[in-house]
């Protein structure tokens, strides 16, 4: 395998979406031959690898081969190739027809997921399709068997968990409803069952009776992926029995293309993880990142230690989108990622995808300029390619010249011969520069006109800082410094942007390899083989565990080296890794851990080390548990080599010049070939450097060095140290930029919070905000994790800016969960960093976080029958949780712990009953707010504090803009159908509690005034509703109606009065109970304002709270339902609504971790409304608890139905049941707590969306 026959051609190749690149090596000859064809081309062949291996093979032989004819092999060596043959089938959702095998009770559980919605904005709710057609259940079940139960019975399953087959698979009844599948035309399964992970046995007879009675393929959950976790190990069967078939089909016609077919080749094809596999082990799943894999192993086979020390970031811009990954010595990793709406859980390369490339969408919106992420496609593509397409990136590149029609393909017009049309592009940017300078002058009529070249630069600065944004993210959210990293350019459009990013992310350094237009072909020829095997093992890390796990790696070692050398490798070429799978107990955050190379048993002192580099913190005295034993075996091929130029005798020759626009106006700038460029070369920018079809833009002041192994390593110049800009008025390009920014520190301080916390509540659940609000405490930018905090926590600082005044100081930071104090219910306690320049208060940074206990009459926090604020938990208006930089332990301890009491009849309440859970936590949202204070300061740093507070108030009033022009369309429309642009609407709560609104729009000023007038008193319960859920329900369906990604800002309740009478339910006194007001009138309120607006018909209104537990425990879900349908779209069924978006703990997990067994999730049939457009139907969820618990649901929609609109039906009721031993079914009411025996079962029907427009 490692020998190299010189006489023979090589092949590497990555067949993309738009092009197949070429790569080969010729016998006999120094030089390679690089070929670029179009992937798809029917009126001229079938296939583009094949006819680009069948050129290569012609003019290099000059034997002639026919189209129609099989490629000889005698003189190939090998192949190596990447396809997304599976990414667009995925994309496309052309694959083969399939259905999904699951065990009974648990048919729509793919179908649900995590129940969380993609877009909280998006009102349709829209999910990515199914990709199965049918579904049978299974009547089997496996069963966890718990630590304290009679274990007669159970036997051991792989991962070492006790287990207990309940229901034994019936294999006979299966053989009809598979026989119902064949009749149907579909031969493809996919297999999913309940903790097939430890138990396969299920799964692999339905595998064996599948095959037997004709089915072509079948993906068993249990053996792609066995991890504990069904919902991503079901969707990675669907992806692989859906695209398995399609890949084998293509391979099967590649093949025989050859003469000899496959037992003649060598070919081998790139997989997600970076590692090449033989055809017979391509599957689908293990395909997506095929192509993207190719260029990580390109860019960190031959940059990283050859060409630059410093990590690497790979930075792949294609036409539609741009590829971001990291490189440091190894191949980063994820085990589970999700693409084109798929869930793969499968070892990948940590490849992340934005969607910006040269075919973005150029617009000009609401006064700032935007970029994507819609993108113009290939056809009819942007307006230079003839086809009467719109402006995008490569438009705004073509008018600076950093696009060179002289060296671009003419492949344009009818007749595929005409070069890019720059008049046509200078129109349509002549014709948007009268929108953009028309606006302008209204805004300030001393404004000088833009030019179209500053608008076009203005478009591709918007595009470059919405590409910087995921490299931050990819980089800081790990605990590395971006600014730290070179950064690794290639694909077709990179290079001409690469300068202008690594400015932007303070990096001094960019690589840009020889091949940066064929990249990932070029990787292919890198990688190795791999072949990877996994096992789940369950149990407490310690001397015996990692024994029998160090058994199980010999084993699984054992088994991949036999693979490599069936496939020829000799042991001196085989390569192996560990891993073992580590988790703390009680957090869902597992690290795949590396076998350390010192102390190769130790893997615990390993985890600390990257658990606290990813995460900032240890926790101590907690176990550390083994989830999976993994292995990777390595066949090193060491078959590609770079090679050495000579050094360079003469100076560099340009081949010519063409004017550039800089920042500075157009400059004359030389052209270079690389070709023609030797070792040690220096080219000072600004230049051009032409490579093959990749245009590599030097900027001014930026220098340009030729290696010795042909590549281009560019010096940037740092950024200036402070960037003028005007700010009286606001720029509309750097508005746009700022926006970016602005969302980004927010989104920062978000992921510090995820990846700092421990609760479930926060690291899993994701129910946490974070945002930075200008010095007088208004909103500037909050990253849209849960609705109901939108906008909510400005009242918050503005009390505590009221409150504390002139007390404030430099090393501050302030926490308050109190709802008279701008918070929303107790457990969202929120903290609050005030920040100072030069001893002057310049903004705020806050963070709001769910804990998952604060005290009160019931485990969780969460009780269904509080009466006063009291009764809820720990309740603080205001305390300086670290005060001048001092963290005041003693005094949040106190404060915590100490009871709650009713001062008329001295009764007490607990304080918490996770007292470590929350220090953790709120020293998790300082850390946030630290990591935002940092990020600002730069911003500070680079453009100076008045800029950085001038631009946070013009993203305000861009933002009241936004609103103001929606305002002025849906008043015209109302006016229009009503007379009347005054609309009164109300609904109910289940105690007959009225919400009445009053909502009035000025057409003219588009501004609204929401009346709150007539809703009902204060209740003697607790769903009484702070002032601040009213307005973040308010904040939320503006943002939902602009239908725009506008920043979520004060600016958007600028044009908007709230009235609220005092004493209301919606404006509740300091000593109301409030825990279901932020829950649950939330959804009513947001149901109540979609209903005026006529936009959709009310969702379930509820978040079905539940709580469970005992002194030992804590569990806490919110359950999805029915979404409501809209004017031309139908509801959504299973889906978290409006409010809140909190994701749902997976079956297995949850029967994991909890004395709890799931008997049934799933959709809840016929429960949303009729209509034109139907809504979205509710869920069942049935839990048997096994052990006796305290059982509290806290739900709303049980006696009022969610309506429709405009003649379309109620949603059904919700319910919730408790079905006793005895099988008496006793309904709970909306709202109870409940002592639970073992054996009895909560049954929870959650509300359907209502119907809009009249039934057809």
């Amino acid at each position: 395998m490692g020998s190299i026959k010189e006489e023979k051609f090589r092949f590497c190749i990555d067949r993309g979406g738009t092009f197949t690149d070429i790569y080969a090596e010729v016998p006999g000859q120094s030089d390679c031959c690089v070929m670029k064809l179009l992937s798809v081309d029917p009126s001229n062949y079938d296939d583009a690898p094949i006819e680009g291996i069948r050129r290569i093979l012609e003019e290099y032989t000059g034997q002639k081969i026919p189209r129609s004819s099989k490629i000889p092999t005698d003189k190939i060596e090998w192949i190596r190739m990447g396809t997304t043959v599976a990414t667009n089938a995925l994309l496309e959702r052309k694959g083969e027809r399939i259905a999904l095998c699951v065990t009974g009770g648990f048919g729509d559980l793919l179908q649900i997921g995590n129940q969380a919605r993609p877009n909280i904005f998006d009102l349709m709710a829209s999910k990515p399709s199914n990709l199965y057609e049918e579904v049978i259940e299974v009547d089997e079940r496996i069963e966890l068997v718990l630590d304290k139960e009679d274990s007669s019975s159970s036997i051991e399953g792989i991962s070492g968990e006790l287990i207990r087959v309940a229901k034994p698979l019936d294999v006979e009844a299966l053989k009809p409803s598979l026989k119902g599948l064949l009749d149907k035309g579909i031969s493809c399964l996919a297999v999913v069952l309940l903790h097939s992970y430890t138990y396969p046995h299920h799964e692999i007879l339905v595998e064996q009776l599948a095959l037997s009675m004709g089915f072509r393929h079948v993906s068993l959950s249990s053996a792609l992926t066995p991890m504990v976790r069904a919902v991503p190990r079901g969707l990675t069967a669907s992806v692989d029995a859906y695209l398995t078939p399609v890949i084998k089909e293509y391979l099967s016609g590649f093949m025989s293309r050859f003469e000899g077919g496959a037992e003649k080749m060598n070919v081998l094809f790139m997989q997600s993880d970076g590692g090449l596999a033989p055809e017979q082990s391509f599957s689908g799943h293990k395909a997506v990142l095929s192509g993207p894999a190719g260029g990580v192993v390109g860019y960190s086979q031959t940059l990283f230690g050859l060409e630059t020390s410093k990590p690497l970031i790979g930075f792949d811009m294609g036409g539609t989108s741009t590829d971001v990954s990291r490189y440091d010595g190894s191949y980063e990793q994820v085990l589970e990622t999700q693409i084109a709406g798929a869930i793969i859980q499968a070892p990948q390369l940590d490849i992340n995808t934005v969607a910006a490339g040269g075919g973005s969408k150029l617009k000009f919106q609401f006064g700032s300029f935007r970029v994507g992420p819609e993108s113009v496609g290939a056809h009819p593509g942007p307006v230079c390619y003839r086809k009467g397409g719109e402006l995008a990136v490569t438009d705004a590149n073509l008018i600076l010249g950093t696009v060179i029609p002289d060296y671009f393909p003419s492949i344009f017009g009818p007749k595929e011969d005409q070069p890019l049309d720059i008049e046509a592009t200078r129109k349509a940017f002549e014709k948007l520069s009268v929108e953009i300078n028309s606006y302008r002058k209204s805004q300030d009529p001393s404004a000088k006109v833009m030019t179209v070249e500053e608008i076009a630069l203005g478009f591709v600065n918007v595009a470059n800082e919405t590409m910087c944004r995921p490299i931050r993210q990819l980089t800081e959210m790990k605990g590395h410094e971006t600014r730290n990293h070179a950064l690794a350019c290639f694909g077709g459009a990179g290079p001409q942007h690469a300068c202008a990013i690594a400015r932007s992310l303070g990096m001094s350094e960019v690589v840009i390899h020889r091949f940066c237009g064929i990249l990932s072909a070029y990787g292919m020829g890198l990688a190795d083989v791999v072949e990877e095997a996994q096992e789940p093992y369950s149990s407490v890390y310690g001397p015996d565990s990692v024994l029998e796990a160090s058994r199980r790696e010999a084993a699984l070692l054992t088994l991949v080296k036999q693979k490599l050398k069936e496939q020829g490798f000799r042991d001196e070429s085989i390569k192996t890794e560990s891993y073992l799978n580590l988790r703390y107990e009680g957090t869902d955050t597992a690290i795949m851990v590396k076998k350390p190379k010192e102390d190769g048993n130790d893997y615990a002192s390993e985890f600390v080390r990257l658990f606290q580099q990813e995460y900032g913190f240890k926790l101590q005295n907690r176990k550390i548990l083994i989830c999976d034993v993994r292995v990777r075996g390595i066949g090193v091929t060491n078959i590609l080599k770079p090679r050495e130029l000579e050094p360079a005798l003469a100076n560099p020759v340009a081949e010519g010049s063409y004017k550039i626009y800089f920042g500075n106006g157009w400059q004359d700038t030389p052209l270079f070939k690389l070709e023609k460029l030797g070792y040690g070369h220096v080219l000072r920018g600004p230049a051009i450097i032409m490579n093959g079809n990749s245009t590599v833009i030097v900027e001014p002041d930026c220098r340009a060095i030729i290696t010795k192994y042909g590549n281009i390593k560019i010096e940037v110049s740092s950024a200036p140290s402070t960037v003028e800009i005007a700010d009286r008025v606001a720029d509309v390009v750097q508005l746009s930029i700022f926006n970016h920014r602005f969302m980004g520190i927010a989104e920062q301080m978000g992921r510090t919070l995820q990846r700092t916390s421990i609760s479930t509540n926060i690291k899993e659940r994701l129910d946490f905000s974070c945002a930075l609000f200008g010095p007088d405490g208004g909103l500037v930018a909050n990253a849209p994790h849960v609705p109901v905090h939108l906008g909510a926590m400005s009242s918050t600082v503005c009390w505590q800016l009221k409150y504390w005044g002139e007390n404030l100081y430099e090393g501050d930071v302030l926490v308050a969960n109190h709802p008279c104090a701008g918070g929303s219910h107790l457990p969202d306690i929120t903290v609050i960093t005030p920040v100072f320049d030069n001893g002057k208060l310049v903004f705020f940074v806050a963070s709001r976080g769910h804990h998952a206990e604060i005290g009160g009459i019931t485990p969780g926090s969460m009780p269904p029958f509080s009466k006063a604020i009291w009764e809820e938990g720990v309740a603080i208006k205001a305390f300086k949780l670290v005060e001048r930089g001092v963290f005041q332990e003693d005094g949040i301890i106190h404060l915590l712990q100490t009871p709650g009491w009713d001062e008329h009849s001295c009764h007490k309440v607990p304080g918490t009953r996770r007292l470590q859970d929350n220090m953790s936590d709120l020293r998790a949202q300082v850390a946030a707010n630290q990591r935002g204070i940092t990020l600002i300061k730069e911003l500070i740093d680079q453009y100076g504090l008045n800029t950085v507070q001038s631009y946070m108030t013009h993203v305000q009033k861009n933002a009241e803009h936004a609103v103001r022009e929606m305002l002025k369309v849906v008043a015209g429309r109302v006016e229009q159908e009503k007379g009347s642009a005054v609309i009164e609407e109300e609904d109910y709560m289940d105690d007959g509690s009225v919400i009445h609104l009053k909502l009035s729009i000025d057409v003219k000023k588009g501004e609204a005034t929401f009346d709150f007038e007539g809703t009902s008193p204060e209740v003697y319960s607790n769903w009484n509703a702070p002032e601040a859920v009213t307005t973040a329900a308010v904040i939320y369906c503006l943002r939902c109606l602009v239908d725009v990604d506008i920043p979520l800002n004060q600016g958007c309740l600028a044009p908007v009065k709230i009235h609220i009478p005092e004493g209301s339910f919606l404006s509740p006194s300091d000593k109301a109970a409030v825990v279901g007001g932020n829950v649950l009138t939330s959804q009513r309120v947001t149901d109540v304002i979609l209903t005026a607006f006529q936009a959709c018909a009310c969702s379930q209104g509820c978040m079905n709270n539940l709580t469970f537990g005992d002194d030992t425990f804590g569990y806490y879900e919110t359950i999805g339902g029915g979404s409501g349908a809209g004017p031309s779209w139908d509801g959504t069924s299973g889906v978290q609504c409006h409010m809140t978006n909190t994701r749902m703990t997976d079956p297995e997990i949850f029967e994991q971790r909890y004395p709890v067994l799931l008997h049934r999730f799933a959709i809840r049939d016929n429960s949303g409304g009729d209509g034109y457009h139907r809504g979205g139907d509710g869920l069942v969820r049935e839990i048997e608890f096994r052990r006796p618990v305290t059982v509290s649901i806290l739900s709303e929609r049980r006696v009022h139905a969610p309506r429709g609109l405009k003649g379309g039906r109620d949603g059904a009721r919700g319910a919730n049941y408790l079905i006793r031993k005895d099988k008496r079914k006793v309904y709970l009411g909306g709202k109870n707590t409940v002592e639970v025996d073992a054996g009895e079962i909560l049954q929870i029907l959650t509300p359907g969306g209502g119907g809009f427009g009249t039934p057809r």
